[in-house]
């Protein structure tokens, strides 16, 4: 661009063509002349120019018709209308149509001096809207890399954590000792929880929250697989809504979950029979949500803890806490349910 920029002048008057061109030329800008609207066009259409200046009363095709015609094309550059008349309605009408400001006709230069300052406005509203869209760009491009940053971050962690997973499985199957047996299972348990979360994360579209009914379902379907067997069959339904939450709260819903199931599983059910625990997720009130897991075992005594071995009941209290909530225990007709209210 040059210091003044390059100008379309349009205007069927030869002689204010020549004066317009003399002008704008000494103030640094590059000047074409058009004899009439469609001629403008044509060359608008055919060259590079930073401004375009029209008038309004011309033959065939007058000022507001041409600048119809101008803004029809691909990236126009801005107009700046000119008129003999003082009339509001015309400069409305420009105004409306979509030129950038509107100069009116004097005798003397004071119609150049004006011309001069509308055309440096719009030339630096033009740079003031490229580096906008520039660093738009720019901005655009770094959030599209920290996004799949953040894709390749939760898939790396998804997979070492099921390797480490794996690993406790294995080290499980090595050990005599049935209580360090379940023990190594429940934590491959709890390891398994905190993947899906990340797994999650990896093949959604937002890799800062995780949907929970996709989440719990998955999770569900990995807890039954793990505390059903032929002869005692544990089902575990999930009644979700699609609440959404940040990655380190899903985790904390997601540890609760696996314990209250695990201590269902494992506890409101004799060996040989079959047993169901279900799992709901609802929006409360205020922006909260509610979560709820319900057996059909033969519930608590009255002022009896649940059962466990401690560790469960101390993760499931650090889990409430960090959502500034805690789990509450309640005999139902039977069995006993557990619920969390916290925020999203």
């Amino acid at each position: 661009m040059t210091p003044g920029g390059k100008v379309l002048y349009i205007d069927d008057d030869p002689g204010v063509r020549r004066l317009a061109q003399r002008d704008l030329q000494r103030r640094g800008y590059i000047v074409e002349l058009a004899g009439s609207g469609l001629e403008g066009v044509e060359k608008a259409r055919g060259g590079e120019f930073d401004l375009i200046a029209v008038d309004h009363y011309m033959p065939g095709r007058d000022g507001l018709e041409t600048l119809a015609l101008l803004r029809e094309l691909p990236r126009p550059p801005p107009v700046v209308y000119v008129t003999g008349s003082e009339e509001s309605r015309v400069a409305v009408a420009a105004l409306k149509a979509g030129a950038y400001d509107y100069v009116v006709k004097t005798p003397d230069n004071s119609f150049f001096d004006l011309l001069d300052v509308a055309f440096r406005q719009a030339l630096h509203q033009v740079r003031l809207l490229e580096e906008k869209e520039s660093a738009e760009t720019r901005l655009r491009a770094t959030n599209d890399r920290l996004q799949a940053m953040l894709h390749e971050v939760n898939h790396r962690v998804a997979n070492s954590l099921q390797l480490v997973s794996a690993f406790v499985h294995l080290q499980a199957a090595t050990v005599a000792d049935d209580a360090a047996r379940a023990a190594l299972e429940s934590t491959k348990q709890r390891i398994a929880a905190i993947a899906q979360v990340h797994r999650r994360l990896y093949s959604s579209g937002d890799v800062e929250r995780v949907d929970m009914r996709d989440y719990l379902g998955a999770l569900a379907e990995e807890l039954e697989q793990t505390w059903s067997t032929p002869s005692s069959p544990r089902r575990v339904r999930v009644d979700a809504a699609p609440v959404r939450l940040r990655t380190d709260r899903a985790v904390s819903v997601g540890i609760i979950v696996t314990e209250l199931v695990s201590n269902a599983c494992k506890y409101a059910y004799s060996d040989g029979a079959a047993g169901e625990v279900r799992v709901t997720l609802r929006p409360a009130d205020n922006g909260h949500f509610q979560l709820n897991v319900q057996d059909d075992g033969p519930g608590l005594l009255a002022g009896e803890a649940p059962k466990g071995t401690g560790l469960g009941g101390r993760l499931i209290a650090a889990m409430a806490a960090s959502l500034q909530s805690e789990v509450v225990f309640d005999d139902v007709a039977s069995g006993v349910s557990a619920t969390l209210l916290a925020a999203c």
